[in-house]
């Protein structure tokens, strides 16, 4: 049986499901996390269908997760986990309280938990995947057009607007087909593209401060005291501006440090051309080879982070000429 059928299968036998998405949410796991939710209350309306996750305002625009989930929901429950790595980056940790657990990504399957996993780490993303799905079940499915807008927010949110390697042929005829639903492709770029007056202030600090080494690597560190100066909680997202530095020619690859509650550094690794993902996993991260995280404890670990991002760049370079 093909692993789209299998899942579907595995779907029809339980009464309630939980659908978990990873920490720190971007519009790819929630896309992937919402639309699985909406068209699976649409498909199957005697079932009991959760999303679960911490409440993000930044993403209303998308939708919310369910909130005040009981704990015994989970009981006898099936758990979907999608757009997640590894367990540590599952939000909420009731999701290993349930009956049977399916694992939908397109990350490298480094932690392969999960009853049935379903990991294709060469698509764009899992929006791609979860439309790939329903397609290959569509007799027994449904996809309500709010469903379609929310794989196609998740589609242009990892893709960068379809500017990065991982986007394929399939990835467009996916986003041609989400198109023939009824939202607007306008709104949901809009949406995505929009920043605050204070993000945009912020964009500027990142292209006055970032270092930039000779190798081509560069770095930033935003503590929690930089992105309140800018009228900025700790608490928000600054995902808006990891990719800046990607847009300065001489830069080959970059790591922008941001402070987290814990007084740790959250590590945003991107790339034009060198693999960071085993960089990443030196720290406790992973992910893809031109997109990955990990932590820094203390301020020597990020320097050895910018002393082995600069040594790989210039390698490569080395390699290359």
């Amino acid at each position: 049986m093909a692993i789209e059928a299998a899942i579907l299968e595995e779907i029809k036998k339980y009464q309630t499901i939980m659908i978990h998405r990873h920490q720190r949410p971007d519009p790819d796991c929630i896309g992937a996390q919402l639309a699985l939710r909406d068209i699976l209350r649409a498909s199957f309306p005697d079932k009991k269908i959760y999303a679960v996750g911490k409440h993000y305002p930044g993403f209303d625009w998308m939708g919310q997760a369910d909130q005040d989930v009981p704990d015994d929901a989970y009981h006898g429950a099936l758990v979907i986990v999608v757009d997640t790595a590894n367990q540590p980056r599952i939000d909420d940790e009731r999701w290993s309280t349930g009956a049977a657990v399916i694992k939908i990504d397109h990350h490298p399957n480094d932690d392969a938990f999960g009853d049935i996993q379903w990991v294709l780490d060469q698509a764009s993303s899992t929006s791609e995947i979860m439309y790939d799905w329903y397609a290959a079940n569509q007799a027994d499915l449904t996809l309500p057009d709010d469903a379609a807008r929310l794989l196609y927010a998740g589609i242009i949110g990892d893709t960068g607007r379809f500017m990065y390697p991982a986007t394929s042929a399939n990835t467009f005829a996916v986003a041609s087909k989400l198109l023939t639903y009824n939202f607007s492709m306008t709104d949901v770029n809009q949406a995505e593209d929009e920043i605050s007056p204070a993000m945009a202030r912020l964009s500027a600090y990142v292209y006055q401060n970032l270092e930039i080494l000779p190798s081509g690597a560069a770095y930033l560190k935003l503590t929690d005291e930089i992105v309140e100066s800018f009228g900025l909680a700790a608490k928000d997202s600054t995902s808006a501006v990891v990719p800046l530095p990607g847009k300065i020619t001489t830069v080959v690859a970059w790591a922008i440090f941001v402070e987290s509650k814990d007084k740790t550094f959250r590590i945003r690794l991107r790339s034009k051309g060198p693999s960071i993902n085993e960089l990443a996993k030196n720290h406790g991260g992973g992910g893809h080879a031109l997109a990955s995280g990990a932590t820094a404890h203390d301020q020597a670990e990020i320097d050895q982070v910018v002393r082995e991002l600069d040594e790989l760049v210039a390698n490569t370079k080395g390699e290359n000429e």
